[in-house]
């Protein structure tokens, strides 16, 4: 009888054991994107359950600059810069992969000054410091392409105080892919992806209806497990 218990006990302990490291083992991914992501989000976190970790920008994450909003929301790339130098202090802040996002913002123009939020130059700058930042804390970086914009569907609305314009997004997306691509970085295409889906993929101005906010985090979802699969 003591020898049956013992065994069921090493039984027990064993798959205790098991599942312990299969929890441990569960990749942990945080995400810091603007509004698109926070919308394909929703589904993204459904698509990964049980194989990923998902968390993502939830406030200002503590940081002194006012400018950083205090949303999911990680607005331009100066923001999410500010966002990063407070959270990458923080010794319980420990994804496995960090999955970013920022330009939307960034290319908004500004009808009376006709300036960019955030100049070319800038941004790129701040994407070093972005990239800088996270390779010093050695945690992987996946770097998602900005979707994309049409003039005349999105400057048509008339209650904004901006622009923004299709051939900004190409700019500023060919200084992101050449920065990370350069580093090594793996880059989601999700402007190439969302531009191959129905024309009527549009909800308002610059989102993306229920339907496309399903395909692109069904394309990340498979696009991060195939690529964590291979690591």
């Amino acid at each position: 009888m003591i020898k049956h218990t013992r065994s069921r006990i090493g039984i027990l302990t064993f798959i205790s054991l098991c599942l312990m490291a299969w929890t441990f083992d569960t990749p942990r991914l945080f995400v810091v994107g603007d509004s698109i992501s926070i919308q394909y989000g929703v589904y993204l976190a459904r698509y990964l359950q049980g194989e990923v970790e998902y968390d993502r920008k939830r406030d200002n994450g503590g940081s002194p600059d006012d400018r950083v909003p205090d949303t999911q929301n990680g607005g331009d790339s100066g923001m999410v810069l500010a966002y990063l130098k407070t959270k990458l202090q923080d010794p319980g802040f420990k994804p496995d992969v960090l999955m970013l996002n920022c330009g939307l913002h960034d290319i908004r123009k500004n009808i009376r000054s006709q300036q960019h939020q955030v100049p070319i130059q800038e941004y790129e700058n701040n994407l070093k410091a972005i990239l800088k930042l996270v390779q010093d804390r050695g945690i992987r970086l996946i770097w998602v392409r900005t979707t994309e914009v049409i003039d005349s569907l999105h400057n048509a609305k008339e209650d904004l105080d901006f622009t923004r314009h299709a051939s900004d997004i190409q700019t500023y997306n060919k200084v992101a892919d050449k920065i990370f691509r350069k580093a090594g970085v793996p880059v989601i295409d999700l402007d190439q992806f969302t531009n191959r889906l129905p024309v009527n993929r549009f909800s308002d101005h610059v989102h993306f209806n229920e339907e496309t906010r399903k395909a692109q985090a069904a394309y990340i979802a498979g696009w991060i497990k195939a690529w964590l699969s291979s690591q």
